[in-house]
């Protein structure tokens, strides 16, 4: 009896379930909260709901989305060896299918802000401008952990915000708010710094100069906590100067309790980051929610 031979047919294009790895679903948490943070500070929607909402689906799918699509694509020989079941090393992505995800995203997200109006679209063009730098040759800001740490808190934290004043307003975020956006995405970079201690071994191979292969591991993780302390303290000088005392006081409060978790995050730094991350990050977010509450009194 003749056998006839099996045919192995290779995917020619990502399934469905690929693209939404790539996309990366729980990384958009963080700048859809800077964007909801950005919207109450201005008092809400003011009415213009559709935009505020289309602003939402602009911080985190599609800006956000993008630009972990552009990163990976970017970063696939060193997730070869940090994370090798990632989408597109593992094979689920196949040929240059991350490349054209990564291109069609930024042309959509500029589309849709450009929708919003030109406040927007000139955040999402700076988003985007920091997004392909980071991970794209010959720039490559993430090969620096100083520069590429700031790059992101800048579009995970201060754009989302500030963006989302604008939507709200339909006009140029007011002075307080656009100096809270600034100070919190200043702080992120800390919370940035906190994800390279999980590729640390990778990095070096690679030649990416993260703060933990820079500078060790506690010096990164002293780094790590001064950063984003600095910042939030910053919101509490200013929460002060503009007479919002109960605000300045639960943040500070916020703060001491970091305080009170980083010398767990110092002995270990490596096994202890990702605790960090939910300790220390959770208790900045809160700090930031606050924040956009108070400055409704400042601003109105």
């Amino acid at each position: 009896m003749d056998m006839q031979p099996t045919i192995s047919v290779r995917r020619s294009y990502p399934a469905p379930s690929a693209v939404l790895a790539l996309l990366k679903p729980v990384t958009w948490f963080p700048p859809m909260w800077a964007y909801a943070c950005g919207a109450i500070s201005v008092g809400g929607a003011n009415g213009r709901w559709f935009e505020v909402g289309l602003g939402i689906v602009l911080a985190g799918p599609l800006l956000c989305g993008t630009s972990q699509a552009i990163n990976d694509w970017f970063d696939r020989h060193v997730d070869a060896i940090n994370e090798p079941d990632r989408v597109i090393p593992s094979g689920r992505m196949p040929g240059r299918w991350g490349l054209w995800i990564s291109c069609v995203g930024s042309v959509l997200s500029l589309a849709v802000a450009a929708v919003l109006g030109p406040w927007v679209l000139a955040a999402a063009t700076l988003g985007l401008l920091l997004a392909w730098g980071y991970s794209m040759p010959p720039f490559r800001f993430k090969l620096n952990g100083w520069i590429g740490n700031g790059a992101v808190g800048f579009s995970y934290e201060t754009l989302p915000w500030i963006t989302a004043a604008c939507a709200s307003l339909g006009t140029l975020a007011p002075g307080p708010v656009i100096a809270v956006a600034l100070l919190y995405g200043l702080g992120a970079h800390g919370i940035m710094t906190i994800n390279d201690f999980k590729a640390i071994e990778g990095d070096r191979q690679m030649g990416v100069a993260s703060l933990p292969v820079q500078l060790g591991t506690r010096r990164a993780a002293q780094v790590t906590g001064f950063v984003m302390l600095s910042a939030q303290l910053g919101v509490i000088a200013l929460l002060l100067l503009w007479g919002q005392i109960l605000a300045a006081g639960v943040v500070l409060l916020l703060c001491a309790l970091q305080v009170l978790a980083i010398p767990r995050f110092l002995r270990k730094p490596v096994e202890y980051a990702v605790w960090y991350s939910g300790v220390g990050v959770g208790l900045y977010v809160t700090g930031m929610m606050i924040t956009a509450f108070a400055l409704q009194s400042v601003i109105m």
